[in-house]
């Protein structure tokens, strides 16, 4: 099964050349001062029990600086002889734990295939850093990831030894640099959105593959496995959240991820999957019928959830605000419920945020970043206003619309019950108009009734 998908994929496209990750350094350093330091810390090993740990992902703002994806690793910028210096502390050669753990670059490996002009092992971190922190005016640093890190910013901020009283040297004043950083990558590279397309080719045919393998009696972890082995198999690192896999009411659970139940012939299923490549995200939400032939009800939500979606990405235009496909996405959900007797409010006032009906089947946002993180850094409301859209920014578009008959504080239609609809897609804003990155995945009625419980041969 898995080889026939797999000739429907392209080949993996080329890494981000090096140059394009030193590009983005000098980006981030023309916004600070001569006597700056940049220190960027990848975040620790997390334990699942005992000596089990959780697989590694590090920092995303690392892996766009720097491509690095090592765990216990530190990313310092300085000014030193009129040019900006570039430093990685990573883990050095040890063949005993490389017998035990795997392979290390060391310094050696950072120095060869990294953008970074200095390399050093983690054994001299504290004495250069706290050479450099001396003479520094203002340290970039995001606090909270790592304590040792933590600890010797803080000292140097608070010294009060004869240099300090002498020359006024060491850092006055400590700045996050997130803002700076999601700034940068809000805006896709060509490169970037290479990386994005292959995960969302690869999600778009593993969600395929998951309708194909639906029928009665199939449980929520049998298509999951389909999903993401195949993830596996096309050479990308895996999910890039906990899929969500709900059939019936779990179908209504938005954020539903035990993934245990029995599905039903007469229930839809809600999948919301993605695939990492990279480190780049996709992100796809899916809803079909068991059986493979929506019921009248079914149909129903679903061409309204659809039109809502269409509409959505139409409104992902260069100048657009941010909250339009929202708004657009909203309206049109607003006007089918009404059109099916849900809501029984004039279309103004079921828009209405404090009271409208809308709100009690649609309660989520339509669109967020994505890119390094699935929900990816970048600020909505600059200054308390809606941003505009540009080219090169990546969100997803996803309108739902759920009815759980197990709420207790709404009266579900009985015709309508445990039906949950979301369709979600990735796009990419250019001044040509939005481009669809996860377009292959099928969502059409018509794909879908022909695609359910028919096993690729």
């Amino acid at each position: 099964m898995f080889g026939e998908a797999m000739a429907r994929l392209p080949s993996h496209p080329a890494p981000t050349l090096l140059e394009e990750f030193q590009q983005r350094q000098d980006r981030l350093t023309s916004q600070f001062r001569n006597d700056d330091v940049f220190v960027l810390a990848s975040p620790p090993h997390a334990v699942h029990s005992n000596d089990v740990e959780y697989p590694y992902r590090t920092s995303s703002d690392l892996i766009y600086l720097t491509g690095w994806t090592e765990a216990e690793s530190v990313f310092v910028l300085r000014h030193e002889d009129g040019r900006w210096i570039s430093s990685l502390f990573v883990q050095p050669k040890d063949t005993l734990k490389e017998i035990w753990e795997g392979r290390r670059p060391g310094v050696e490996g950072a120095l060869s295939s990294y953008a970074v002009n200095e390399a050093y092992g983690n054994n001299e971190l504290e004495a250069q850093l706290s050479k450099w922190l001396t003479n520094a005016r203002r340290v970039f640093h995001r606090g909270g990831v790592n304590h040792h890190i933590d600890g010797l910013i803080e000292t140097s901020v608070q010294r009060r030894d004869r240099a300090r009283q002498h020359f006024g040297t060491g850092p006055v004043a400590v700045e996050d640099p997130s803002g700076l950083l999601a700034e940068l990558r809000l805006r896709k590279s060509a490169s970037e959105i290479e990386q994005m397309v292959y995960a969302s080719k690869v999600a778009s045919v593993a969600h395929e593959l998951a309708m194909r393998h639906s029928r009665e009696g199939v449980t929520e972890y049998q298509l999951q496995s389909v999903i993401e082995g195949f993830f596996s198999y096309a050479g990308t690192s895996g999910w890039s959240y906990p899929s969500i896999v709900g059939c019936g009411e779990n179908a209504t659970i938005l954020h539903y991820k035990t993934n245990q139940d029995v599905c039903e012939l007469d229930e839809v299923i809600l999948i919301d999957a993605g695939a990492e490549f990279r480190g780049y995200a996709s992100d796809i939400t899916r809803s079909w019928p068991i059986s493979g032939t929506f019921t009248e009800a079914q149909r129903e939500i679903y061409e309204v959830v659809l039109e809502a979606q269409l509409a959505a990405i139409d409104a992902c235009q260069v100048g657009n605000l941010y909250t339009a496909p929202h708004d657009a996405a909203r309206t049109v959900l607003a006007e089918g419920l009404i059109r099916l007797g849900v809501i029984s409010q004039t279309l103004e006032d079921a828009l209405d945020m404090e009271s409208g009906e809308l709100k009690r089947w649609y309660m989520h946002n339509t669109s967020h970043w994505i890119g390094l993180d699935v929900h990816d850094a970048g600020v909505y409301k600059p200054g308390g206003q809606p941003r505009t859209l540009e080219p090169g920014m990546c969100l997803t578009v996803e309108p739902g619309l759920y009815f759980g008959a197990w709420r207790p504080d709404v009266d579900c239609p009985e015709r309508y019950a445990n039906i949950g609809i979301r369709i979600e897609d990735d796009v990419l804003i250019t001044s040509d108009g939005p481009v669809v990155l996860t377009e292959d995945c099928p969502k059409s009625i018509e794909d879908i009734e022909r695609i359910v419980g028919k096993d690729l041969r």
